[in-house]
């Protein structure tokens, strides 16, 4: 499905937005608590944020899937903020913004 999806964006030049949910791991008294998923999966153990304990859920499927990432995250109070992690042209940077009646607005 995957595969189809990345064909339809090159063969109508548009783009395609996958998303991912993460997982965070818990430290409990120096010892991680994993789920059995990741047990199971060995893709699950690949950190999404450098030195950062949130992992996709996705693992390298989704990853190897796309071609710039993007990881989404709550800021102060009403803002947002958006890390490009990953992109062919562009390197990896951050900004700010928030949502409002309008839709995406700068901060």
């Amino acid at each position: 499905m995957l595969s189809k999806l990345t064909k339809i964006a090159e063969e109508y030049n548009i783009a395609v937005l996958l998303t991912n949910q993460v997982q965070c791991t818990v430290y409990i008294h120096g010892f991680r608590e994993r789920a059995k998923r990741e047990l199971a999966d060995p893709g699950a153990t690949m950190t999404f944020v450098a030195g950062g304990a949130l992992k996709p859920i996705g693992g390298h499927i989704l990853a190897h899937a796309s071609a710039t990432r993007m990881f989404l995250r709550k800021g102060r109070g009403e803002e947002r903020v958006a890390k490009l992690v990953d992109s062919p042209d562009r390197p990896e940077s951050e900004a700010t913004y928030k949502l409002d009646e309008g839709g995406w607005s700068d901060v």
